[in-house]
């Protein structure tokens, strides 16, 4: 098994078991696992990370009308399929941890129509990983009980960047 399967085997057991999962008690009894892309290795990218030098801080909207701050941190670019992508990272200003939010062209046919998530991992050499094979859904795709930021329009992108999970059903 790969790592990514042993990810995932991990997730659905934490959806189908946990009291703290984003299903309720009734689509746990009812819960056969997660859907997913194939994994992709052309989705697993390093990127160097163009910083911005004004690194402000943004509101972003969540769909239940709150607000989550983020610092604008940098942008990555990189190909899906022969199409130029380009993505804003934000930083969490409480955990340090990068936060990409993006939609693609798979978002609301193949994916949640909101977006999906993706946290990236630093590099030693100030490089980023990537890997778009550990793109989910937010938890408000599963249950409306949840508020999850929106995927800011400047990550909003055509290319259909089909890795990491599909649409819940």
């Amino acid at each position: 098994m790969t790592e990514l399967t042993d990810f995932r085997i991990a997730k659905d057991e934490f959806f189908r078991e946990d009291h703290q999962a984003p299903l309720s008690h009734d689509q746990q009894q009812d819960f056969g696992g997660l859907n997913y892309f194939d994994e992709n290795d052309d989705l697993r990218i390093v990127a160097k990370p163009e910083l911005f030098d004004d690194r402000e801080i943004v509101d972003v909207q969540t769909n239940t009308g709150d607000i989550a701050r983020y610092v604008r941190w940098g942008r990555i670019t990189f190909d899906v399929d022969g199409q130029d992508a380009s993505l804003t990272l934000f930083m969490d200003g409480e955990a340090g941890e990068i936060f990409l939010p993006f939609a693609d062209g798979t978002s609301g046919k193949e994916t949640y129509g909101a977006g999906r998530y993706l946290e990236v991992q630093h590099l030693h050499d100030g490089s980023l990983l990537v890997d778009f094979n550990y793109a989910y859904n937010p938890y408000c795709a599963y249950n409306e009980g949840w508020s999850c930021p929106r995927t800011p329009f400047e990550n909003r992108i055509a290319p259909a960047i089909r890795a990491g999970e599909t649409n819940f059903k």
